[in-house]
C-alpha cells in the first residue's frame, strides 16, 4: 500500500467514497470531480428508489435514485446534503488501461469498514455477457460493488462490480470510458427516477416494456420497487413511531441499526428466523465494585426487557417469537420495540452515573468523542501547515519550493479553497 498516494490525497479520495445501504444489503458509491451525484452499480440499488448513503463519520443521508442503466450496471444517486461536496476522484477520458497496471479497489466489503485492496489488471478487455470488463486479481467481495477502481495517482480506472458470483479469485470492473459516457449523456437537474435505454440513450420516466423512442426491449423490473416482507413493514412502522426514517435505519435484509439518543439499537431476526430480537450495547463493565452492579442486573428491574452481560459489556434485549407479530399482541410488541430504544438511552446514563460504567464503544457519545479527537488532530495539522505557508520577508528564498508544496497539499486536502490557494501562491512567488 506504500505506493498509493500521499496521505493527504488518499484521505481526500476516501472522503469521496460512501457506503450504500438498502433493505437488501450494502454496497459502495463515490463522487467524481465536477459532478454532484453519487455513482454506484445498478445491481446495488436494484428494487429501490430511495436508499441510505453513509459517510466516513457514520452520518447517514437519504439518497434518491435518479438514473439507472441496467445493461451497463450503473446508477446515479442524488443526495441533497452532499450535492455541494466536491468529489475528489479524477476522470481522464484519454487514460489507457493496459495489462499489469497496478490497481486499487476501494469500498466496504461485506458492509465492513472501508478498505483498500491492491492488485494488477489481468485484462483490460475481458468479454462477459456481451460487454468488455476490466479484470483484476485484486480482492473484490460483495459490498465492494459500485466502488472506484483507482490507479496509483487516484485516477479512476473503472467501477467495481462483483455481480459475477461464479468467478473465483478474480474481480471485474466497468471501464471508466463507459462511466464517462453515462456522465456526458445525463443532463437533468430535477432528480426524477429515469431508466436509460442503452440502445438509443433515451431516458424513460414511465414504466414500459419497450423504449418509446426506438422500440428496444426494456426490463420492466427496473421501474419496480422490491416489496418488503411483512416483518420489515412491521418493524418500520414501529420505527416511524419513534420519529426516525426507517430508510436511514436499514443495515441489510431484515436488519436495522440506529442511535436513540446516545444508545445504539439493533433490530433483526435470529439465524433460524424464528425470533425477533431488539438489543442495545449499553456500557462497559467497570474495573471494580461489581457486586452492586451485578445485583441490579440480575434483579430483573426492566421487564419486558432483559439485562445481560456479554464480553464485559452490558446489554438490554427484547425477544419475541415472529408468530407473535401476527397475533393480537402486535401493537404491544411495536410499543415494546420503541420503548426499548427509549429505555436504552436512559439506562446507559444510569449505569454511567450510578456505577461508573463507561459508555460502550458503539454509543453515540463515544463515537462523537472519536470524531472530535480526529477533527482536533486535523485542525492542529491544518494550523501547522498554515503557519508553514505564512509569508514573511525574513523567510529564506530557498524555502519557497517547500512552502509551495505544503500550500498545494492544503488545497488538495480541501483545507483551503481555490481562491485562497491562488492568492497565497502569488504572494509566495512575488518573493522570487
Amino acid at each position: 500500500m506504500h505506493n498509493f498516494l500521499n496521505n493527504n490525497i488518499m484521505e481526500n479520495i476516501k472522503n469521496s467514497i460512501y457506503k450504500i445501504i438498502t433493505a437488501d444489503g450494502t454496497g459502495t458509491g463515490f463522487k467524481v470531480t465536477g459532478y454532484n451525484f453519487v455513482i454506484t452499480n445498478y445491481h446495488v440499488i436494484r428494487g429501490n428508489k430511495t436508499v441510505a448513503v453513509q459517510d466516513h463519520n457514520h452520518n447517514r443521508y437519504l439518497a434518491q435514485v435518479t438514473m439507472v442503466n441496467p445493461e451497463v450496471d450503473l446508477a446515479f444517486l442524488h443526495v441533497e446534503e452532499l450535492k455541494n461536496k466536491a468529489g475528489n476522484i479524477t476522470l481522464d477520458e484519454n487514460y489507457e488501461i493496459s495489462n499489469l497496471q497496478k490497481i486499487f479497489i476501494n469500498g466496504f466489503p461485506f458492509g465492513m469498514p472501508f478498505t483498500i485492496t491492491e492488485g494488477i489488471i489481468s485484462s483490460p478487455n475481458q468479454p462477459m455477457n456481451g460487454r468488455n470488463y476490466i479484470q483484476t486479481d485484486a480482492a473484490v467481495n460483495p459490498g465492494n460493488s459500485g466502488g472506484p477502481m483507482l490507479n496509483p495517482k487516484g485516477v479512476l480506472v473503472g467501477v467495481t462490480t462483483s455481480k459475477f458470483s461464479d468467478a473465483d479469485n478474480v474481480g471485474f470492473g466497468i471501464k471508466h470510458t463507459d462511466l464517462i459516457k453515462e456522465l456526458k449523456d445525463y443532463r437533468f437537474n430535477d432528480h426524477k427516477y429515469r431508466v436509460k435505454c442503452n440502445a438509443c440513450d433515451h431516458y424513460i420516466e414511465q414504466e414500459t416494456e419497450f423504449c418509446p423512442n426506438c422500440g428496444n426491449s426494456i426490463d420492466r423490473s427496473a421501474f419496480e420497487e422490491t416489496e418488503k416482507s411483512h416483518f420489515a413493514h412491521f418493524i418500520e412502522e414501529a420505527l416511524t413511531g419513534l420519529g426516525v426514517n426507517p430508510v436511514l435505519c436499514r443495515a441489510g435484509r431484515d436488519f436495522w441499526e440506529f442511535h436513540q439518543g446516545s444508545a445504539l439499537v439493533r433490530i433483526f431476526t435470529t439465524q433460524n428466523n424464528n425470533y425477533l430480537l431488539a438489543t442495545s450495547p449499553l456500557n462497559n463493565l467497570p474495573k471494580d465494585n461489581l457486586e452492586a452492579l451485578l445485583t441490579y442486573i440480575n434483579s430483573n428491574n426492566v421487564p419486558p426487557y432483559q439485562l445481560g452481560i456479554y464480553k464485559n459489556k452490558i446489554y438490554i434485549s427484547y425477544r419475541t417469537h415472529l408468530a407473535d407479530i401476527y397475533s393480537e399482541r402486535k401493537e404491544e410488541i411495536k410499543k415494546n420495540i420503541t420503548d426499548l430504544a427509549l429505555k436504552a438511552d436512559e439506562l446507559d446514563d444510569f449505569f454511567k452515573d450510578n456505577y461508573g460504567c463507561e459508555m460502550s464503544l458503539e454509543s453515540r457519545q463515544q463515537a462523537g468523542k472519536m470524531v472530535e479527537d480526529v477533527q482536533q488532530a486535523v485542525a492542529e495539522k491544518e494550523e501547522n501547515a498554515l503557519n508553514a505557508t505564512n509569508i514573511s520577508a525574513e523567510q529564506p528564498k530557498d524555502n519557497i519550493a517547500d512552502r509551495l508544496e505544503k500550500l498545494k497539499k492544503l488545497y488538495e486536502a480541501e483545507l483551503i479553497n481555490e481562491e485562497e490557494y491562488k492568492a497565497r501562491k502569488n504572494e509566495i512567488l512575488k518573493e522570487i
